[in-house]
């Protein structure tokens, strides 16, 4: 049985939903305004995301280093977190460009990180509750 998420890797974890989702947010925004200001919201609502991201990543590497036995869940886990960071600094880095040229990508690639992020999470809250019964 998986131990349950550390309180404080779940707030890590969980809160790596609203800013993604607050980035692709800003995305729509912009396409539908091309007010400059919701491109440098996206851009710092990113920092944070990637930053909620890599300490979540961070935590369930050591997690995974510290168990006795590794699943196939857990590596699914760390690997989901893996590509969520790096698909995010990818998407920080096209909206660092000019905005309205890097448009198009930033927009897709913030719906994939997004639900990645929706996924991590899931994956995460889902593999600490098996095995526990009611």
């Amino acid at each position: 049985m998986q131990k349950p998420l550390h309180s404080l890797h779940a707030v890590l974890l969980a809160g790596t939903i609203p800013l993604f989702l607050g980035v692709l947010c800003s995305d729509l925004a912009y396409t539908s305004t091309y007010e400059i200001q919701w491109k440098n919201f996206a851009s710092w609502l990113l920092v944070g995301g990637l930053f909620f991201g890599g300490l979540t990543l961070l935590w369930a590497v050591i997690d995974m280093f510290r168990a006795a036995t590794r699943t196939t869940m857990q590596t699914i886990y760390v690997s989901l977190l893996v590509v969520l960071w790096v698909l995010g600094f990818i998407d920080a880095l096209l909206h660092a460009g000019d905005a309205f040229a890097s448009m198009s990508a930033a927009l897709n690639l913030s719906a994939i990180v997004a639900l990645l992020a929706i996924a991590a999470t899931w994956l995460g809250f889902s593999r600490s509750r098996q095995g526990v019964t009611a």
